[in-house]
């Protein structure tokens, strides 16, 4: 590939230059069938020639994006010149998702073409909202055929919602309507041009990216949203890359900044070349993520070859991106022709949010099927009644559209900066629309605390957890009935599965709140439970006690007391259980219980002699002691702080004078 003119490094020497605002700025694609003559239009608009490539002149055809740009007072009209060949239709849709009016080329001496017809129908997907007509090469065509020309124009967009476009007649190379066509597209530029919206994240789909000798890396695009300033440090998505901004350069200017609706050229640092390719997006750091899972309003176009009954192959472009998927209808088969809900799964992510324009062509042989409007653009596959109230939501308001993330987010909530990621917002913007659904009792408002964001939750989830919570408890203590609380370890765990663990200290104050449970340090009970024993626990337990001081600090296993006492493993395994929440007895390292009483004669013996350490040697005579025993009251002696190791010793913990 010849590399870009030396006009571009010009644009990169340090001459800064301020935005004058209030300006009013909007994008203007031209587009149209090969050699209709758009480039030379637009040369003769802007004194700008879009073909950068030495190809592109021997060919006489574009073949990649061609930029250029005039300004009028107030109005800064940026122009993208896209390749009207069919095998370069993919390079056009990566130039027509960023354009606000749409200057539509069609040469006079030939008509419509084929090229114009695509051209014409992707405009009319993207929601383009503005068209200009021009009749080019009027020079070399009678008053009939400019005539017949005129009205082949008017047959093709009478079905589409560029049908009011105005139609004007022009010659490049006479000059002859330049004038008249100038101050139309300025009027409808101006009517159409971008309201710059700096609160929003900077978004900038990459759809140039090369090398320049001394500069480094420099990538293009039409800014979508926000600004972008000098030094600012932001995402390559969807390669997970970082990238800063050493210089800005928009329509010959270098600037300290950019914004919204400017095509924009960026001198980038701390990234490689072959990282960045046509379909990244340069984004404020953290505020857009990836998908390719997405659920979105597709039109078929009317020559569409068939019904889609099922999943098909397709080709899907989002701006510059073009990634290869599947897409099926979501509520009934798709004619050519009409409208319907659909599901695109694709084989890499891509970056998108709700309400960006979308394109599907087929990937052999190529041509396009239709296009529609991002929904969810991260869409959770729903089956029966489920993805009926799921399709209905998304095709209602931002209201509608929150209010289903939130459900579907289930018992872990949702944080505001992940629904403002899907909308392409800062999180500021959507907490009003987030707190509304609380005023609406369709969300509860969660703060898990310092260092960490709000997030939503639905109120059937919340219901969910207190139900599980209530047989949770209820189940264990049926089993357990002798237990003083189930650990909240495990608790946690049974009432809150999966992500909705992070909001335990959360959920388990609301539970308490609404008296649901209580939280006693380590266990969790029922209001107002207590474990009690009946009399033959009562009696089994006086014995367990006695036999258990008897022994001091030998004391038997439990498969000795069930033979001596002649219990039911079960019962037995309750009281014991029970003793050792009560503090009769105590468990020692390796599952031995002991006494209680037995362990405190030790504590008080050591902390009464004249020993400040001693080994386990010391401890075996002084106790009478083997060393299958002396271990592990050496060691429940150091965890209850009435000893502390150090090296092979023991050191007596003494409090007081």
């Amino acid at each position: 590939m010849v590399p870009p003119s030396i006009a571009w490094r010009a644009t990169f020497l340090p001459s800064k230059t301020e935005i004058s605002d209030p300006v009013r700025r909007v994008i203007v694609g031209t587009a149209g069938h090969i050699d209709h003559g758009k480039t030379r239009l637009v040369e003769a608009l802007t004194g700008i020639d879009c073909d950068r490539w030495i190809e592109e002149k021997e060919r006489g055809i574009t073949i990649d994006l061609g930029f250029a740009h005039l300004r009028e007072e107030d109005l800064q009209v940026g122009f993208i010149d896209v390749p009207g060949h069919e095998r370069f239709v993919h390079n056009a849709l990566a130039g027509l998702g960023g354009i606000r009016v749409l200057l539509l080329v069609v040469a006079a001496d030939e008509g419509v073409k084929p090229q114009t017809r695509e051209h014409v129908a992707i405009c009319s997907l993207l929601g383009i909202p503005g068209c200009l007509v021009a009749l080019t090469k009027s020079d070399l065509a009678s008053e009939e055929i400019l005539e017949l020309a005129r009205m082949e124009v008017e047959e093709l967009l009478a079905e589409t919602p560029l049908s009011d476009a105005e139609i004007l007649t022009v010659s490049s190379l006479t000059g002859d309507g330049l004038p008249e066509l100038r101050s139309h597209l300025l009027e409808l530029a101006g009517r159409h041009a971008t309201a710059v919206d700096l609160k929003r994240p900077c978004r900038l789909p990459v759809d140039r990216a090369f090398l320049l000798k001394g500069l480094g890396l420099v990538i293009t695009g039409t800014l979508v949203s926000g600004r972008v300033r000098v030094g600012d440090s932001l995402d390559l998505l969807p390669s997970a890359g970082k990238a800063r901004v050493r210089s800005i350069q928009v329509h010959g200017s270098s600037r300290e900044e950019a914004v919204a609706g400017e095509r924009t050229a960026l001198q980038l640092t701390g990234t490689k070349r072959e990282a960045v390719e046509r379909g990244e997006q340069l984004v404020t750091s953290g505020k857009f993520g990836t998908t390719t899972s997405l659920a979105g309003r597709m039109t078929l176009l009317a020559d569409a070859p068939k019904t889609i009954r099922g999943s098909i192959p397709i080709r899907f472009h989002l701006y510059s991106s073009e990634v290869l998927g599947r897409l099926r209808p979501l509520s009934g088969p798709l004619e050519p022709g009409s409208s319907g809900l659909v599901e695109i799964r694709l084989q890499r992510p891509v970056v998108a949010i709700r309400g960006d324009h979308f394109i599907v062509r087929r990937p052999s042989p190529q041509s396009t099927l239709g296009g529609g409007q991002i929904l969810d653009p991260v869409w959770h596959r729903r089956r029966g009644a489920q993805l009926a109230s799921a399709l209905q939501a998304l095709e209602g308001g931002t209201q509608d559209a929150l209010a289903l993330w939130v459900q579907e987010a289930g018992e872990a909530g949702v944080a505001t900066e992940s629904v403002a990621r899907r909308l392409g917002v800062e999180p500021a913007t959507i907490e009003p629309d987030l707190a509304a659904l609380v005023s609406d009792q369709q969300a509860l408002r969660v703060d898990p605390g310092p260092g960490h964001s709000a997030r939503w939750l639905a109120p059937s989830a919340y219901k969910k957890v207190v139900d599980r919570a209530g047989k949770v408890l209820k189940s264990y203590f049926r089993r357990e009935r002798l237990a003083g609380g189930i650990p909240k370890a495990e608790a946690i765990a049974r009432i809150l599965p999966g992500r909705g663990s992070e909001l335990d200290d959360v959920y388990l104050g609301w539970l308490e709140a609404q008296k649901v449970l209580v939280v006693n340090g380590d266990l969790i009970n029922l209001p107002g439970r207590s474990a009690e024993l009946t009399n033959d626990e009562s009696e089994l337990s006086k014995a367990i006690l006695q036999r258990f001081d008897a022994a001091g600090l030998r004391p038997p296993s439990p498969n000795e007391m069930r033979e001596e006492l002649g219990a039911k493993p079960q019962i037995l395994d309750g009281v014991i259980r029970y003793l050792l929440q009560n503090k009769k007895l105590a468990r020692l390292p390796g599952g031995f219980f002991i006494s209680a009483q037995a362990l405190t004669r030790v504590a008080d013996e050591l902390r009464s002699s004249d020993l400040d350490t001693f080994s386990v040697g010391d401890f075996k005579e002084r106790f009478h002691l083997t060393r299958k025993w002396a271990i592990p009251i050496l060691e429940h002696l150091d965890s209850t702080g009435v000893t502390r190791r150090v090296g092979d010793a023991r050191q007596i913990v003494r409090t007081g004078p």
